[in-house]
């Protein structure tokens, strides 16, 4: 699960470089290149996280152990 959301911050810091370097048209009352810089920050802040949460107990995968139980078999007609 953690893995998801380590794409998605990859993918939040890409957009956001996109719009901060490679963007060059401007709108009226909103800065793209601002836009870009927080979602480069987001991203950031989210792999940090997910990173954090990956290497730490919580993120770890946990085996199941099943408990070994004896066959019962259905009686035979005789």
């Amino acid at each position: 699960m953690t893995d998801m959301y380590i794409g998605t911050s990859i993918f939040l810091i890409a957009v956001g470089a996109i719009l901060k370097y490679a963007v060059t048209f401007t709108v009226g009352g909103f800065n793209i290149q601002t836009a870009g810089v927080i979602l480069i920050v987001v991203g950031l802040i989210g792999l940090l996280i997910s990173v954090f949460f990956l290497l730490s107990a919580g993120g770890r995968r946990r085996d199941t152990v099943v408990e070994e139980r004896p066959v019962v078999r259905e009686r035979e007609i005789l």
